[in-house]
């Protein structure tokens, strides 16, 4: 993938989705290494169903959030967080970031943007066919070889991708990227 630097166009977004302990994280952190490598700028999103605490007991700003504080923001030279005691839609968090030029959000199975969903059991199969517009299933090397000829006999032909396929999983965000360009964007 050749770098097209922001020059002002909206970010591309890519859900990368599946059930608990699939390997989300780990494609998030591989594609991102892989398009920081070719000269993009990205942000990651993550998408917690649980309730999370990022703030450590005894900071300040744990302080300010135990205070009532209903937004905390920290900075320093080199980064800023926020805490705020509402949620945001993956739609809302995508504007924020609207400066980079890949949006990698892990989970939001909800949100419409195009998804490449982790498979690693029939259990998870289901998720490609009841998820909005997916872009390709990735499969771990041991996911059973039932599952991954049910997912390459699908009649929407969704591209199948072994999980350690990073080049392939690259051509499907291109080709993301590509369809993004001929579209308004959803941000």
């Amino acid at each position: 993938m050749t770098v097209n630097s922001h020059s002002g166009k909206r970010p591309v977004v890519v859900q990368v989705v599946g059930y608990k302990n699939t390997g989300k994280t780990t494609i998030v952190c591989r594609l991102t290494e892989s398009l920081k490598q070719s000269g993009y700028t990205v942000a990651t999103i993550k998408h917690d169903a649980h309730d999370f605490d990022i703030d450590h007991e005894g900071t300040d700003t744990w302080k300010h959030t135990l205070a009532g504080a209903d937004m905390t923001i920290i900075t320093s030279p080199h980064r800023t967080a926020m805490l705020q005691r509402e949620p945001f839609s993956l739609e809302q968090l995508a504007e924020r970031c609207s400066h980079v030029d890949w949006i990698l959000a892990e989970g939001f199975k909800t949100a419409d943007y195009p998804k490449l969903i982790i498979v690693r059991s029939i259990e998870d199969a289901g998720l490609a066919g009841s998820l909005s517009n997916p872009a390709a299933v990735i499969v771990w090397p041991d996911t059973p070889e039932t599952v991954t000829a049910s997912l390459h006999d699908r009649p929407d032909k969704l591209p199948v991708i072994g999980l350690n396929d990073t080049d392939q999983i690259l051509r499907i965000l291109q080709h993301i990227r590509d369809e993004a360009s001929n579209q308004p964007s959803p941000l």
